[in-house]
């Protein structure tokens, strides 16, 4: 169970890095928007990107803040699915956070559904 002070950071911050696992090994990182919901991380972004090709083959994920000095680094396991199915706190959540729709528009149409299954910070 993650410390309600630790889930209040990852819930107010603007972007978070997201780590997937490309079919040879190597790691793919890229800061990205996300919002927070039932204790889980939502990301919105393309379905032909490269971390949704190295999600269909590994489900495996690592996310962290921006912030080097009080670091939250979460460890997990992503579900890709399509906006449409996006829980409503979701979408709202992104309109109130970065002022997008994410059912707008044919470029972003999918979305990482990431569960933690462990957390680390100091």
């Amino acid at each position: 169970m993650v410390m309600a002070e630790t889930w209040q950071r990852v819930h107010e911050a603007r972007n978070i890095w997201l780590a997937t696992v490309r079919p040879d090994g190597r790691p793919h990182l890229v800061p990205i928007w996300f919002v927070t919901f039932d204790e889980r991380i939502f990301i919105c972004t393309a379905p032909d990107s490269v971390k949704i090709r190295n999600l269909r083959r590994n489900e495996r994920v690592a996310l962290a803040l921006e912030d080097g000095s009080q670091p939250v680094i979460i460890e997990g396991t992503a579900r890709v699915v399509g906006r449409e199915d996006a829980p409503w706190p979701v979408v709202e959540q992104f309109k109130t956070k970065y002022d997008w729709d994410i059912r707008d528009g044919q470029e972003y149409s999918v979305v990482i559904e990431v569960t933690a299954t462990k957390w680390r910070g100091w």
